[in-house]
């Protein structure tokens, strides 16, 4: 589990796999008519029992999200290794909708310590956007303690927006990584005949996941574990994507955004 472990990127290969982009900063593109859409992707590191919750100094980890959305205004915010009330708290103070998706440890829901009373260990999707459904399941391949989920919800302006943590490439569980990668490309691919998709996340690889028609963003050129967060986007209704990396001091992963083009 790389939030109780803190895992490091799994050594994979750079190259991306029908990702229709590059991982870096986004070369300068003609812009199309449509409207700015922006993703912030940010794990906190909040459960209280990872290595890297001495960085989060609580609750300087939790006012440090919010200033980050509250400059960024993003249009949607991608969240793991979060708190359930945690996540709650930084949604009323910036006026987003929240989803969240906690997850199961060792066969039972996890609560976050230190303090506690701060809810459920998990992943969070927030939207300026009213979101009008969400749905969320673990992945098919499980291995080691903690249970690896998707979490995906829709939103009024038609994006439909996804997170997920894949496994990390500690032994004890770096087996299931490939084939959550395959089944996260497969969820993708399905939902983008609908509408506008768009992913980010922390996949706990180099490598991309995301299907044939997507681009691909990450945050390769932050100092903390870089490239292993990443964004996927439907390269249709989302064109011309940049990227900015923003140094976090509250947490062991920087912050990713990635901003592109709602074609309308």
């Amino acid at each position: 589990m790389a939030a109780l472990c803190g895992a490091a990127a799994c050594a994979l290969v750079l190259c991306l796999t029908g990702c229709g982009g590059s991982t870096g900063t986004a070369a300068a593109a003609p812009r199309r008519s449509g409207t700015g859409y922006t993703l912030m992707q940010m794990n906190l590191c909040l459960s209280g029992l990872a290595g890297c919750y001495a960085k989060v100094h609580y609750p300087e980890g939790i006012e440090a999200a919010v200033a980050e959305i509250r400059q960024a205004r993003p249009d949607v915010v991608t969240f793991n290794e979060a708190c359930g009330g945690d996540a709650a708290r930084v949604a009323r103070q910036t006026g987003y909708h929240l989803r969240f998706s906690s997850i199961i440890y060792y066969g039972k829901r996890l609560p976050c310590i230190k303090p506690r009373n701060r809810g459920l260990f998990g992943d969070a999707v927030l939207t300026r956007a009213a979101i009008v459904s969400s749905r969320s399941q673990p992945f098919a391949a499980q291995v080691g303690p903690e249970q690896r989920k998707w979490l995906c919800a829709t939103t009024r302006i038609g994006v439909e927006v996804c997170t997920a943590h894949l496994a990390s490439h500690e032994p004890v569980e770096a087996a299931a990584n490939p084939p959550q990668c395959a089944q996260l490309r497969a969820l993708l691919a399905r939902q983008m005949g609908a509408r506008a998709v768009i992913f980010g996340g922390d996949v706990n690889r180099l490598s991309s996941c995301a299907p044939r028609g997507f681009w691909t963003r990450t945050d390769a050129s932050g100092h903390q574990d870089p490239g292993i967060q990443q964004v996927y986007g439907t390269g249709g209704a989302l064109r011309s994507p940049t990227v900015r990396v923003k140094a976090a001091a509250h947490t062991d992963h920087d912050v990713l955004l990635v901003h592109a083009d709602l074609a309308r």
